[in-house]
């Protein structure tokens, strides 16, 4: 609206005000007079009438006169019609200043604070602070606030933020409220599956002749070594469980006379196995199923880890710590090595630290930091309890302490800044051990924990305090891992619990003969490992199948989104050439029965 109009629009307004209130103006004197004339208004009492005197001595001495009164009470009639009378004008008048004023609005074409003239990358700044059901509110307000409220790029935010798609461009979809609504519709049938355990399980192929020693998975792909010196990977994103065998160099030995494997480790990338016998196979799934690199240690490898953003490798043997990773051309070489005065239980290496690798390391009543740029060992905890379990996230260690018994002090986890290299907190201070800790998993100020009691319990990074404590498993939490509503944990006995945390109450459980030793969840799949403690095989051709599989330890893969599997592997190690896939459909309350093995 420019100045004239608006001044225009002033002016009527004033006018029309005006007129509507001249009438009463007028009305007001006339109405003033009617009572001082009026000699009574009732039944006669002798009231006497306020004005002027002489009005007041007359109606006094015509008072009683029955003509007089009744044309008194018939004057009284006559005002009180002329009252209403005028009510209803003005009461018409007000009608006509309401409805005059809807159509100047009407006949307006911007007005204020509903489509007030902006630019509308300006309004698109502002509507973006909104959430989906503000967004939706907005768009019953007027056609203009429909169409930002509709606008792509708040959508596409919006499907960002709770992480839909998150590998997208906006440019990939020309309805992102669609997208969201069916990402949203496909959230919600995923959580209805976990609850009430439908989709579809598998039991992943077994070596021969061989006993699971150690299973790790990451983004669904799952690497798995053996007694006999197998390497395993499956990509159970594709269904595809013929899983080919990584290679190592020693070709010529025969089968069987490998060395155990004592552990394996994936990423998106790479694949690494550490042998008994101290040697290290580093795998390219990229390239093939020969190792890229073998790198051999004097004694027995005690710990293994791997980055899960780059290609970092890092071992613990004997009393040294070795990083490895590729230079520029792709050869790999040591990029720091490390000697503690401890032997190393516990291995981690820190993710997101761009190009300098950063490590974690437990020896007993020691943890160091560990940094590849300079070769520095910075000492975190020293002369303390020893260490019972880590788990490290991009800015914080969390490690598990014993405790002095509860006399003097129980057990505690410890959470440290990695920037400051101070503690942060100390939480739990229970009697028994805490025998796992997940701390990069788990949602912002949130972590979860295990312990020797067989409960798992939430921690408040915040408050510092136990936001909840859940009696899950009858021996001690081997595997524990949590999201923002379910957790899922693994015992010794061979148990795996599903909870609803927020509802304090167990889904499901699932039951196998060896301790679960990993546990990994997404969204849709679930990955459980059950590995035996003791390593010694059986001849299989004296024993049934049954004992043989009581005996090798078990891999199950779950999918509760059968609809949105893919059937090429991303990975060309994980392609097969068999069409057929070695899975079924299942419910899956009725797949496995608690006494099951």
């Amino acid at each position: 609206m420019d100045d004239y109009s608006l001044d225009e629009f002033r002016r009527r307004w004033q006018e029309e005000l005006a007129q509507a209130q001249a009438p009463k103006k007028r009305r007001r004197p006339e109405a003033a007079e009617r009572r001082a004339r009026r000699p009574e208004v009732g039944s006669g009492r002798g009231e006497q009438a306020s004005g002027d005197p002489a009005l007041a001595q007359g109606l006094l001495e015509g008072a009683g006169r029955p003509p007089a009164a009744r044309a008194t009470r018939a004057e009284g009639q006559d005002v009180a019609s002329r009252s209403r009378s005028l009510a209803r004008e003005g009461a018409g008048g007000g009608e006509q200043l309401v409805d005059q004023l809807i159509r100047d609005l009407n006949e307006m074409n911007d007005v204020p604070f509903f489509d007030i003239q902006l630019p509308y990358e300006l309004a698109i700044n502002v509507f973006q602070y909104l959430d989906r059901k503000e967004l939706g509110r907005c768009a019953q307000v007027s056609k203009t606030w429909k169409v930002i409220a509709e606008d792509e790029v708040l959508w596409y935010r919006l499907c960002q933020q709770e992480g839909h798609l998150p590998d997208s461009s906006i440019s990939d979809y020309s309805c992102w409220k669609l997208i969201f609504q069916e990402c949203r519709a496909k959230e919600h049938m995923l959580r209805t599956n976990w609850k009430n355990r439908k989709g579809a399980v598998s039991e992943l192929e077994h070596v021969p002749d061989a006993v699971l020693c150690d299973v790790h998975s990451h983004d669904g792909v799952v690497i798995a070594g053996y007694t006999s010196g197998d390497v395993r990977v499956w990509d159970t994103r594709t269904w595809d469980y013929v899983a080919p065998f990584l290679e190592s160099e020693d070709e010529e030995d025969e089968p069987g006379m490998q060395p155990n494997v004592s552990f394996v480790r994936i990423n998106s990338s790479l694949a690494v196995a550490a042998y008994e016998d101290g040697f290290l196979n580093i795998w390219d799934l990229r390239t093939g199923k020969y190792p890229v690199h073998r790198f051999e240690h004097d004694a027995r490898i005690q710990a293994l880890a791997l980055s899960q953003d780059d290609a970092t490798v890092a071992t613990a043997s004997a009393f040294d710590v070795v990083m490895l990773s590729p230079n520029e051309e792709g050869y790999w070489q040591i990029a720091a090595e490390f000697e503690v005065p401890k032997l190393v239980q516990y291995l981690e290496i820190v993710p997101e630290t761009r190009r300098y690798p950063v490590a974690v390391a437990a020896a007993g009543d020691l943890m160091y930091l560990l940094k590849a740029e300079d070769s520095a060992r910075t000492l975190l905890y020293a002369h303390g309890p020893p260490v019972t379990c880590l788990d490290v996230s991009a800015n914080q260690v969390a490690f598990g302490v014993q405790g002095l018994g509860w006399v003097y002090e129980g057990s505690k986890i410890l959470v440290y800044s990695l920037e400051a290299g101070r503690r942060l907190l100390k939480l739990g201070n229970v009697l028994r051990d805490f025998t796992c800790v997940n701390l990069s998993d788990s949602p912002p100020n949130l972590m979860v924990s295990g312990n020797m009691d067989g409960r798992v319990r939430i921690h408040d990074l915040r408050s510092g305090n136990i936001a909840l404590s859940l009696s899950a498993h009858q021996l001690r939490v081997s595997a524990v891992q949590m999201d923002d509503w379910k957790i899922v944990s693994g015992g010794e006995e061979g148990l795996v619990s599903v909870w609803d945390y927020r509802m304090n109450q167990k889904l499901w459980e699932v039951y196998s003969g060896h301790p679960v030793q990993h546990i990994s969840f997404s969204s849709h799949s679930l990955i459980t490992a059950n590995v035996p403690y003791q390593t010694v095989m059986r001849n299989a051709d004296l024993d049934s199948f049954t004992t043989h599989r009581r005996h090798r330890g078990l891999i199950r893969a779950y999918e509760f989104a059968v609809d949105q599997l893919a059937f090429q592997s991303p990975l060309p190690v994980c392609r097969s050439s068999c069409d057929a896939m070695a899975t079924h459909y299942y419910d899956l309350a009725l797949a496995f029965p608690y006494n099951h093995v």
